[in-house]
């Protein structure tokens, strides 16, 4: 699996040509929900006065993702900002702040980022969450797997009741607990949804 990230992390990390030059920044991540990826960025200029630019980044311009910096090949890559907008597709903003359910039916939380996959796939994985009683009783901030497809509403974003069984309390750790989520997904299902929930089974 690739290094997993913060989609908040991206957010005014800088653009820059594989000549090396820096062409903007990041203005914010932009996901394709039922699809669960990255579609692109949108971008502003650089600097404290700099507003947000005509062009956007789509996803698959994109060479690497470093620590400091996003890497495009050149500036051909760019495109017009409805490349990456036009979709109507849910965007990070309309994400966060919004209540976590489960497939069943229990809230168990609140979306406050999105993690992503930083190599070539763009793929949402998960989310982190202000988790509530039902699922922590701590209330803590958790990072908790999606499903192989991602419901999300203005109101609520959906997740499999299973996936409440791997969630994690860091990113680090997150990584191998995503790994087995999907491990289980791809068995066959044997227990009964009252079980998933916790419940009888």
């Amino acid at each position: 699996m690739n290094t997993l990230m913060l989609a908040s992390e991206l957010t005014k990390r800088v653009v820059v040509t594989l000549a090396g030059e820096a062409v903007a920044q990041i203005r914010d991540t932009v996901f394709d929900a039922p699809a669960g990826r990255i579609t692109g960025f949108t971008l502003s200029g650089r600097g404290l006065l700099a507003g947000p630019l005509k062009e956007s980044l789509p996803f698959s311009g994109v060479h690497a993702i470093g620590p400091s910096a996003v890497m495009i090949p050149g500036e051909a890559v760019l495109n017009r900002r409805g490349t990456v907008l036009g979709t109507g597709k849910a965007d990070r903003g309309q994400v966060l702040g919004v209540p976590v359910l489960t497939d069943q039916g229990t809230e168990v939380g609140t979306v406050l980022d999105v993690v992503i996959e930083a190599g070539d796939s763009g793929q949402v994985v998960g989310f982190e969450i202000s988790a509530n009683e039902n699922l922590d009783p701590h209330k803590r901030k958790v990072f908790v797997p999606r499903g192989e497809t991602l419901a999300v509403s203005g109101r609520a974003l959906v997740v499999p009741a299973r996936a409440r069984h791997f969630v994690a309390e860091d990113l680090p750790s997150f990584s191998a607990q995503v790994a087995a989520f999907r491990a289980h997904t791809a068995q066959p299902n044997t227990g009964s949804l009252a079980a998933e929930e916790g419940g009888p089974a």
